[in-house]
């Protein structure tokens, strides 16, 4: 079988590269017992530092006052490229888990991938929102991280109501809007997540398709977790939104007693080439892990960036 099977509504296609795996996302029980193999993903040069490309700079922040997800407090951060420049307003993308995006030796390296293809334009210039689920705990654990792991996040992710798309675009973003100039086109603004994060970015876009026009899943759990199951159908039954979608799944992702992600994924797929959403599935090997969604990000976002000029 190929490393990946890409399911392509463009000519466009990927190559599936990677990178050790740094640590399993939290899930809910463990997958059935198949032994995976990531080996053949890994990272390619857009995902590495290059000679003479600007870095831009990463601010680090907590925020401890939403009303929409009381009695919570996170970390989040912002990554400014070093393009911007306050003359024009950038293009938005968001992160859920934010953390693993955000961290340079890790599966995403989404600092260093935005820097190479920004000096090449081939994205907008772009500033980036990490964001991490909902700590309960009297204090903020000191580092950023999996563990210990957030009380709120599944509360908050797996959610398909218009709660989180609401503590975005009503409480958090405002932070970062006071300080730099940020594009209100839904066209220059997308969303993403891993797991319980991707099924998080959809349902912001779902909702809010005025505010965010691209979506980035990353083995995306839509099952029946808090729900997601209901997608598939919610999709073919409902008028097209005018969201840009990017699907990555794995057919060695988790089967347990909330669904079968591989499935999930594939009937998510489904639902958008029926409702003839702008979509792209890569279907590959991997498991429950960021390892093949990193090794084609770079190509994920060019995909996602691709009508917008940089």
């Amino acid at each position: 079988m190929s490393p990946c099977i890409v399911f392509n509504r463009s000519l466009f296609s990927f190559s599936c590269v990677v990178v050790a795996c740094l640590g399993l996302l939290p899930i809910f029980e463990k997958a059935s017992g198949n032994i995976v193999d990531d080996s053949q993903y890994q990272l390619g040069q857009d995902s590495q530092r290059q000679a003479g490309v600007p870095e831009g700079k990463i601010e680090q922040h907590t925020f401890t006052n939403s009303t929409v997800f009381p009695e919570t407090r996170r970390h989040y951060s912002v990554y400014v490229p070093a393009q911007y420049d306050g003359s024009k307003p950038a293009c938005l993308m968001v992160f859920q888990d934010g953390h693993a995006y955000e961290a340079v030796d890790g599966q995403f390296r989404v600092p260093i991938v935005f820097d190479n293809l920004i000096h090449k334009k081939e994205m907008p210039i772009t500033i980036a929102v990490f964001i991490d689920p909902g700590h309960k705990k009297p204090e903020l654990p000191p580092q950023r991280g999996w563990r210990p792991e957030p009380e709120n996040r599944s509360f908050e992710y797996d959610t398909l109501s218009d709660a989180y798309s609401r503590f975005l675009l009503e409480e958090l973003l405002p932070e970062v809007e006071k300080k730099y100039q940020i594009s209100q086109d839904p066209a220059c603004r997308a969303i993403g997540g891993i797991s319980s994060g991707g099924i998080c970015a959809f349902t912001v876009a779902w909702q809010r398709p005025d505010s965010f026009g691209k979506v980035l899943s990353h083995v995306g759990s839509f099952t029946d977790i808090r729900g997601g199951h209901n997608y598939p159908p919610l999709i073919r039954k409902t008028e097209p939104k005018p969201i840009r979608v990017f699907l990555q799944g794995g057919t060695g992702d988790l089967d347990n007693r909330f669904g079968h992600w591989p499935l999930a994924n594939q009937e998510m797929a489904a639902a958008l080439k029926f409702a003839k959403y702008d979509y792209e599935f890569v279907f590959g090997e991997g498991g429950h892990n960021g390892i093949h969604g990193g090794a084609i990000l770079p190509d994920s976002l060019r995909w996602l960036w691709r009508d917008v000029q940089p």
